[in-house]
């Protein structure tokens, strides 16, 4: 299979990668990477697979349509992860995300119809749905985003799931939890805790720290979206929910227990605009048509996290502001 991964020296994407090209049972499988290198794409991320001849590096913009077409016109399926993905980023450059997020992907559609794609996996978030205090969101609950990024990535799930609908184009979208592991930007909150807390530096928790999460690591989303890709329904889409909810301050007090730090390093600080507070998916769907079960605990997950920020200060300090 020649897939074409979009984002894929990001966080999620890279992970993807690295894991499918390691997997047994895939030797004539062929992956070209799509990825414009923003501040979170990073070829390092791709430095354990980079001589891989089953890999192939292009720099360049999902919204550039002439290398967008050149590109899917020779892969059998497209798994796109590329994004731009911080809230907080998003509340001061929404045009930005807009751009990407929306525009982008119409673009990556656009192609992938036009060349007849056998499979297209949108990757997408929880935070579509907005917040909500109470039980867990199947995938028929309405989208009511709150944020710039949330409402670009809505959009971008509706073009896709429009493509399929208009153009019979082979679509799946995933739906996540709030994704961890190594290889993280160091800006979304247990990168950025855990950076600054091995520096002994102060951690910045917004309001009073209640806001809940669900967590999941990056193993377990790439499996994810490595079996919507083989056993998704076209034109369908799925959750990939983590199963381990907490508040913020309890995630916090976990990353100081790991971290050898006190609660003195804690500053509780404003909290941003329309902040959401939880967010929690079913993924019964997920588990029952592809058999999707995350494996990895939160505890188990945050360990060996914090333990591989710990042992590769070479691959985070170079990204951090405070190191520039």
């Amino acid at each position: 299979m020649k897939l074409l991964v979009t984002g894929g020296a990001g966080f999620i994407g890279s992970h993807y990668v690295r894991t499918r090209l390691a997997a047994p049972g895939h030797p004539t499988d062929r992956i070209t990477v799509l990825d414009r290198l923003t501040y979170a794409g990073n070829r390092d991320n791709l430095a354990p697979v980079a001589a891989d001849p089953r890999l192939t590096f292009v720099e360049g913009d999902i919204c550039d349509p002439h290398l967008v077409d050149d590109l899917v016109a020779g892969h059998d399926a497209v798994i796109h992860f590329a994004a731009e993905s911080h809230v907080d980023r998003s509340i001061t450059a929404a045009a930005e995300f807009a751009r990407t997020n929306m525009l982008g992907t119409q673009i990556l559609l656009d192609a992938a119809a036009r060349h007849r794609t056998g499979r297209f996996v949108h990757v997408s978030t929880d935070e579509v749905y907005g917040s909500t205090d109470t039980g867990s969101w199947t995938e028929h609950q309405p989208l009511a985003p709150r944020s710039p990024y949330a409402a670009s990535k809505a959009g971008a799930d509706l073009l896709a799931l429009a493509a399929h609908t208009t153009h019979g184009l082979d679509v799946v979208v995933t739906r996540s939890g709030n994704t961890y592991g190594p290889y993280q930007y160091p800006e979304k909150i247990i990168p950025l805790f855990t950076t600054n807390l091995l520096d002994g530096l102060p951690v910045p928790l917004y309001g009073d720290g209640s806001h809940r999460r669900e967590w999941l690591h990056v193993t377990d989303h790439c499996a994810g979206v490595e079996l919507a890709l083989r056993h998704g329904r076209a034109g369908e889409v799925y959750h990939l929910g983590g199963h381990d909810e907490l508040a913020n301050s309890d995630l916090t007090a976990l990353l100081l227990k790991l971290t050898d730090r006190g609660p003195e390093l804690v500053h509780h600080v404003a909290d941003r605009p329309g902040h959401d507070h939880r967010y929690a998916l079913d993924s019964t769907k997920a588990t029952e048509e592809l058999g999707y079960r995350p494996t990895v605990a939160l505890t188990d997950g945050l360990a060996a996290t914090v333990a591989w920020y710990r042992a590769n200060r070479a691959w985070w300090e170079p990204l951090t502001a405070r190191h520039h």
